[in-house]
Protein backbone atom coordinates (compact mmCIF):
# COMPACT_ATOMS: atom_id res chain seq x y z
CA UNK A 1 0.00 0.00 0.00
CA UNK A 2 1.45 3.63 -0.18
CA UNK A 3 0.97 5.61 2.71
CA UNK A 4 1.49 9.08 3.31
CA UNK A 5 3.13 10.50 6.63
CA UNK A 6 2.01 14.28 7.25
CA UNK A 7 4.85 15.83 9.43
CA UNK A 8 7.04 13.11 8.37
CA UNK A 9 10.48 14.88 9.50
CA UNK A 10 9.21 15.83 12.51
CA UNK A 11 10.07 13.82 16.13
CA UNK A 12 7.68 10.73 15.76
CA UNK A 13 7.45 11.02 11.96
CA UNK A 14 11.45 10.41 12.14
CA UNK A 15 10.86 7.12 13.59
CA UNK A 16 7.47 6.22 11.86
CA UNK A 17 8.77 6.61 8.62
CA UNK A 18 11.43 4.05 9.19
CA UNK A 19 9.46 1.76 10.17
CA UNK A 20 6.51 1.95 7.40
CA UNK A 21 9.97 1.79 4.86
CA UNK A 22 10.91 -1.17 6.15
CA UNK A 23 7.06 -2.63 6.17
CA UNK A 24 6.97 -5.62 3.82
CA UNK A 25 3.15 -4.52 3.64
CA UNK A 26 3.80 -0.71 2.55
CA UNK A 27 5.04 -0.58 -1.59
CA UNK A 28 5.57 3.19 -1.13
CA UNK A 29 6.16 6.14 1.72
CA UNK A 30 5.05 9.55 1.05
CA UNK A 31 6.36 12.58 3.35
CA UNK A 32 4.68 15.47 3.48
CA UNK A 33 6.50 18.57 5.26
CA UNK A 34 6.82 22.43 5.65
CA UNK A 35 10.09 22.21 7.44
CA UNK A 36 9.70 24.97 9.56
CA UNK A 37 10.12 22.98 12.75
CA UNK A 38 11.38 19.58 11.20
CA UNK A 39 14.61 18.91 9.19
CA UNK A 40 15.03 16.58 6.51
CA UNK A 41 18.45 15.60 8.24
CA UNK A 42 15.33 13.65 10.12
CA UNK A 43 15.35 11.65 6.80
CA UNK A 44 18.85 10.34 6.58
CA UNK A 45 19.26 6.84 5.92
CA UNK A 46 16.10 6.28 4.19
CA UNK A 47 15.47 9.46 1.52
CA UNK A 48 15.86 6.85 -1.18
CA UNK A 49 13.21 5.03 -0.38
CA UNK A 50 10.64 8.19 0.57
CA UNK A 51 8.84 10.37 -1.91
CA UNK A 52 9.44 13.75 -0.16
CA UNK A 53 6.91 16.31 -0.52
CA UNK A 54 7.81 19.85 0.83
CA UNK A 55 4.38 21.75 1.60
CA UNK A 56 1.88 22.73 4.67
CA UNK A 57 -0.87 21.09 5.46
CA UNK A 58 -2.63 24.85 4.97
CA UNK A 59 -1.95 24.72 1.42
CA UNK A 60 -4.67 22.68 0.03
CA UNK A 61 -3.09 22.23 -3.21
CA UNK A 62 0.32 20.33 -1.73
CA UNK A 63 -2.15 18.17 0.10
CA UNK A 64 -3.93 17.17 -2.76
CA UNK A 65 -0.85 16.59 -4.34
CA UNK A 66 0.52 14.81 -1.51
CA UNK A 67 -2.17 12.42 -1.50
CA UNK A 68 -2.84 11.23 -4.85
CA UNK A 69 -2.88 7.09 -5.02
CA UNK A 70 -2.38 7.25 -1.27
CA UNK A 71 -4.25 4.35 0.27
CA UNK A 72 -3.45 5.01 4.13
CA UNK A 73 -2.93 8.45 6.21
CA UNK A 74 -1.18 9.18 9.06
CA UNK A 75 -1.78 12.86 10.09
CA UNK A 76 1.05 13.99 12.21
CA UNK A 77 1.57 17.40 11.63
CA UNK A 78 0.85 20.48 14.09
CA UNK A 79 1.60 23.06 16.11
CA UNK A 80 3.23 21.79 18.94
CA UNK A 81 4.14 22.69 22.88
CA UNK A 82 0.95 23.65 24.38
CA UNK A 83 1.93 26.47 27.16
CA UNK A 84 3.72 28.25 23.85
CA UNK A 85 0.23 28.01 21.91
CA UNK A 86 -1.12 30.74 24.39
CA UNK A 87 1.07 33.55 22.38
CA UNK A 88 -0.13 32.11 19.12
CA UNK A 89 -3.65 30.89 19.47
CA UNK A 90 -4.60 31.77 15.49
CA UNK A 91 -1.61 30.00 14.07
CA UNK A 92 -2.33 27.14 16.13
CA UNK A 93 -6.08 27.03 14.51
CA UNK A 94 -4.82 27.58 11.62
CA UNK A 95 -2.35 24.85 11.14
CA UNK A 96 -4.06 22.20 13.80
CA UNK A 97 -7.92 22.61 12.51
CA UNK A 98 -7.63 24.13 9.22
CA UNK A 99 -4.73 21.85 8.38
CA UNK A 100 -6.64 18.84 9.59
CA UNK A 101 -10.05 19.68 7.22
CA UNK A 102 -7.91 20.20 3.81
CA UNK A 103 -6.02 16.44 5.23
CA UNK A 104 -9.26 14.50 5.59
CA UNK A 105 -11.24 16.70 3.15
CA UNK A 106 -8.35 15.38 0.28
CA UNK A 107 -8.39 11.54 1.88
CA UNK A 108 -12.01 11.44 1.08
CA UNK A 109 -11.84 13.35 -2.47
CA UNK A 110 -8.76 10.55 -3.36
CA UNK A 111 -11.14 7.68 -1.94
CA UNK A 112 -8.36 6.88 0.89
CA UNK A 113 -9.12 4.11 2.70
CA UNK A 114 -8.12 5.10 6.71
CA UNK A 115 -6.69 7.91 8.24
CA UNK A 116 -4.86 7.83 11.72
CA UNK A 117 -5.00 11.52 13.69
CA UNK A 118 -2.37 12.42 16.12
CA UNK A 119 -4.57 13.82 18.99
CA UNK A 120 -3.19 14.40 22.39
CA UNK A 121 -4.29 13.32 26.46
CA UNK A 122 -3.32 17.27 26.98
CA UNK A 123 -7.39 17.42 26.05
CA UNK A 124 -8.34 16.29 29.31
CA UNK A 125 -6.77 19.02 30.98
CA UNK A 126 -6.35 19.00 35.22
CA UNK A 127 -8.44 17.06 36.79
CA UNK A 128 -7.97 14.81 40.26
CA UNK A 129 -9.43 11.95 38.67
CA UNK A 130 -7.43 9.17 37.91
CA UNK A 131 -7.46 6.70 35.25
CA UNK A 132 -9.39 8.44 32.74
CA UNK A 133 -10.90 6.65 30.20
CA UNK A 134 -11.78 7.86 26.69
CA UNK A 135 -15.89 8.11 27.33
CA UNK A 136 -14.85 11.30 30.14
CA UNK A 137 -15.22 14.68 28.94
CA UNK A 138 -12.46 16.72 27.82
CA UNK A 139 -10.85 19.91 29.46
CA UNK A 140 -8.39 21.45 27.76
CA UNK A 141 -6.88 24.72 28.99
CA UNK A 142 -4.67 25.95 25.85
CA UNK A 143 -4.77 26.33 22.12
CA UNK A 144 -3.08 23.62 21.53
CA UNK A 145 -5.51 20.71 23.58
CA UNK A 146 -8.47 22.84 21.84
CA UNK A 147 -6.77 22.58 18.55
CA UNK A 148 -7.11 18.63 19.05
CA UNK A 149 -10.53 18.59 19.96
CA UNK A 150 -11.70 20.30 17.31
CA UNK A 151 -9.67 18.64 14.82
CA UNK A 152 -11.18 15.11 16.65
CA UNK A 153 -14.34 16.17 15.53
CA UNK A 154 -13.40 16.61 11.72
CA UNK A 155 -11.61 13.17 10.99
CA UNK A 156 -15.09 12.09 12.51
CA UNK A 157 -17.10 13.77 10.08
CA UNK A 158 -15.37 13.26 7.20
CA UNK A 159 -15.01 9.90 7.84
CA UNK A 160 -18.91 9.41 8.15
CA UNK A 161 -19.31 11.59 4.89
CA UNK A 162 -16.81 10.00 2.68
CA UNK A 163 -16.70 6.20 4.19
CA UNK A 164 -12.71 5.71 5.10
CA UNK A 165 -11.99 4.35 8.82
CA UNK A 166 -10.49 6.59 10.83
CA UNK A 167 -9.28 6.75 14.53
CA UNK A 168 -8.12 9.41 16.93
CA UNK A 169 -5.05 8.42 19.10
CA UNK A 170 -4.65 10.35 22.32
CA UNK A 171 -0.66 10.42 22.75
CA UNK A 172 0.54 10.46 25.91
CA UNK A 173 4.01 12.69 26.33
CA UNK A 174 6.67 11.72 24.38
CA UNK A 175 10.31 11.00 25.48
CA UNK A 176 13.56 9.09 24.01
CA UNK A 177 16.01 9.29 21.60
CA UNK A 178 15.03 10.07 17.97
CA UNK A 179 16.83 11.47 14.82
CA UNK A 180 13.86 14.47 14.95
CA UNK A 181 14.16 14.27 18.72
CA UNK A 182 12.59 17.18 20.57
CA UNK A 183 14.06 18.83 23.56
CA UNK A 184 10.70 21.17 24.71
CA UNK A 185 9.48 17.61 26.15
CA UNK A 186 10.08 17.04 30.65
CA UNK A 187 11.85 14.24 30.01
CA UNK A 188 14.10 15.37 27.69
CA UNK A 189 15.05 18.33 28.52
CA UNK A 190 15.20 17.23 32.25
CA UNK A 191 18.20 14.57 30.99
CA UNK A 192 19.52 17.53 28.74
CA UNK A 193 19.87 19.49 31.72
CA UNK A 194 21.28 17.18 34.09
CA UNK A 195 23.95 16.35 31.62
CA UNK A 196 24.89 19.46 30.98
CA UNK A 197 25.02 20.78 35.24
CA UNK A 198 21.54 22.53 34.03
CA UNK A 199 19.03 22.63 37.46
CA UNK A 200 15.53 20.61 36.85
CA UNK A 201 12.86 23.23 37.23
CA UNK A 202 9.76 21.44 37.94
CA UNK A 203 6.97 24.13 37.84
CA UNK A 204 4.87 23.82 41.31
CA UNK A 205 4.96 21.00 43.77
CA UNK A 206 5.36 18.76 40.43
CA UNK A 207 2.44 16.46 42.23
CA UNK A 208 0.38 16.57 38.89
CA UNK A 209 0.01 13.58 36.61
CA UNK A 210 1.49 12.81 33.36
CA UNK A 211 1.04 9.26 31.47
CA UNK A 212 4.55 8.89 29.26
CA UNK A 213 5.46 6.43 26.34
CA UNK A 214 8.57 6.08 24.48
CA UNK A 215 8.83 7.86 21.14
CA UNK A 216 9.17 4.36 19.40
CA UNK A 217 6.46 2.97 21.24
CA UNK A 218 4.60 6.20 19.95
CA UNK A 219 5.92 5.77 16.23
CA UNK A 220 4.79 1.45 16.82
CA UNK A 221 1.22 2.76 17.43
CA UNK A 222 0.54 4.89 14.20
CA UNK A 223 1.64 2.14 12.11
CA UNK A 224 -0.01 -0.57 14.07
CA UNK A 225 -3.57 1.35 13.60
CA UNK A 226 -2.28 2.17 9.88
CA UNK A 227 -1.59 -1.35 9.19
CA UNK A 228 -4.70 -2.97 11.51
CA UNK A 229 -7.78 -0.40 10.85
CA UNK A 230 -10.29 -3.19 12.04
CA UNK A 231 -8.47 -3.77 15.44
CA UNK A 232 -8.42 0.07 15.96
CA UNK A 233 -12.34 0.26 14.98
CA UNK A 234 -13.47 3.32 18.12
CA UNK A 235 -13.36 6.56 17.39
CA UNK A 236 -10.73 7.53 19.96
CA UNK A 237 -7.94 5.78 21.82
CA UNK A 238 -5.73 6.31 24.67
CA UNK A 239 -2.14 5.33 24.06
CA UNK A 240 0.81 4.69 26.51
CA UNK A 241 0.98 2.51 29.77
CA UNK A 242 -0.64 2.60 33.08
CA UNK A 243 2.82 1.86 34.14
CA UNK A 244 3.86 4.96 32.77
CA UNK A 245 1.74 7.47 35.02
CA UNK A 246 3.83 9.32 36.58
CA UNK A 247 4.28 13.01 39.05
CA UNK A 248 6.47 15.29 37.63
CA UNK A 249 8.45 15.16 40.63
CA UNK A 250 8.87 11.76 40.48
CA UNK A 251 10.26 12.02 36.82
CA UNK A 252 13.10 13.86 37.94
CA UNK A 253 13.74 11.92 40.97
CA UNK A 254 13.74 9.00 38.35
CA UNK A 255 16.45 11.53 36.35
CA UNK A 256 18.27 11.69 39.12
CA UNK A 257 18.58 8.14 40.13
CA UNK A 258 19.76 6.95 36.39
CA UNK A 259 22.05 9.75 35.47
CA UNK A 260 24.11 9.41 38.75
CA UNK A 261 25.19 12.98 39.25
CA UNK A 262 24.46 14.84 41.52
CA UNK A 263 21.27 17.61 40.33
CA UNK A 264 19.81 20.63 42.10
CA UNK A 265 16.37 20.25 41.50
CA UNK A 266 14.64 23.72 42.13
CA UNK A 267 10.43 23.54 42.56
CA UNK A 268 9.41 27.10 41.53
CA UNK A 269 5.93 27.00 43.67
CA UNK A 270 4.67 30.03 42.40
CA UNK A 271 4.42 29.04 38.75
CA UNK A 272 1.19 27.33 37.40
CA UNK A 273 2.28 23.15 37.04
CA UNK A 274 -0.13 23.36 33.74
CA UNK A 275 -2.73 20.18 33.30
CA UNK A 276 -2.59 17.15 35.31
CA UNK A 277 -4.19 13.99 34.18
CA UNK A 278 -3.32 10.18 35.17
CA UNK A 279 -5.01 8.26 32.13
CA UNK A 280 -6.38 4.32 31.84
CA UNK A 281 -5.20 2.61 28.87
CA UNK A 282 -7.66 -0.29 29.03
CA UNK A 283 -9.32 0.18 25.44
CA UNK A 284 -5.93 0.16 23.84
CA UNK A 285 -5.81 -3.34 25.34
CA UNK A 286 -8.34 -4.63 23.01
CA UNK A 287 -6.29 -3.79 19.64
CA UNK A 288 -3.34 -6.32 20.51
CA UNK A 289 -0.56 -2.72 20.57
CA UNK A 290 1.27 -2.53 23.72
CA UNK A 291 3.97 -0.62 24.46
CA UNK A 292 7.70 -1.93 25.25
CA UNK A 293 9.95 1.08 26.43
CA UNK A 294 9.89 1.73 29.96
CA UNK A 295 10.84 5.34 31.45
CA UNK A 296 14.10 4.42 32.86
CA UNK A 297 15.17 2.41 29.83
CA UNK A 298 14.64 5.48 27.90
CA UNK A 299 15.63 7.65 29.84
CA UNK A 300 19.53 5.55 30.04
CA UNK A 301 19.58 5.64 26.19
CA UNK A 302 19.27 9.33 25.80
CA UNK A 303 21.83 9.47 28.54
CA UNK A 304 24.16 6.90 26.25
CA UNK A 305 23.62 8.79 23.41
CA UNK A 306 24.35 12.14 24.67
CA UNK A 307 27.81 10.98 26.28
CA UNK A 308 29.07 9.19 23.44
CA UNK A 309 27.77 11.98 20.68
CA UNK A 310 27.78 15.61 22.13
CA UNK A 311 26.53 16.49 18.29
CA UNK A 312 22.70 15.67 18.95
CA UNK A 313 22.96 18.56 22.02
CA UNK A 314 24.60 20.71 20.31
CA UNK A 315 22.55 20.44 16.52
CA UNK A 316 18.80 20.83 19.32
CA UNK A 317 19.44 23.65 21.21
CA UNK A 318 18.08 26.01 19.26
CA UNK A 319 14.96 24.00 18.38
CA UNK A 320 13.99 24.08 22.18
CA UNK A 321 13.48 27.70 21.73
CA UNK A 322 12.51 27.80 18.12
CA UNK A 323 8.96 30.11 18.43
CA UNK A 324 6.44 27.98 15.81
CA UNK A 325 7.20 24.92 15.12
CA UNK A 326 5.07 22.28 12.27
CA UNK A 327 6.28 19.06 12.75
CA UNK A 328 5.27 15.68 14.08
CA UNK A 329 2.56 15.60 16.76
CA UNK A 330 3.66 15.01 20.71
CA UNK A 331 1.94 16.07 23.55
CA UNK A 332 4.00 18.51 25.36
Amino acid sequence: MRVLVTGGCGYIGSVLVRRLVENERVSEVVVLDSLSGGSPRALLGVADDVEFKRGSVCDEAAVESAMENVDRVIHLAAITGADSTHDRRRETRAVNVGGTENVVKAAGVAGVETVVFASSCNSYGRTERTNIDETVTPNPLNPYAESKLEAERLVDEAAAEHGFSATSLRMSTNYGYAPGVRFNLVVNRFVFQGLTAQPLTVYGDGKNWRPFIHVRDAARSYEHAAMHPERWSESRYNVGSTQQNYRIKDIARIIDQELEVDLEITFLGDEQPGPSYHVSFDRLDETGYEPEWTLRDGIQELSERFRSDPNPIASTVVSTTAPSQVVSHNDP
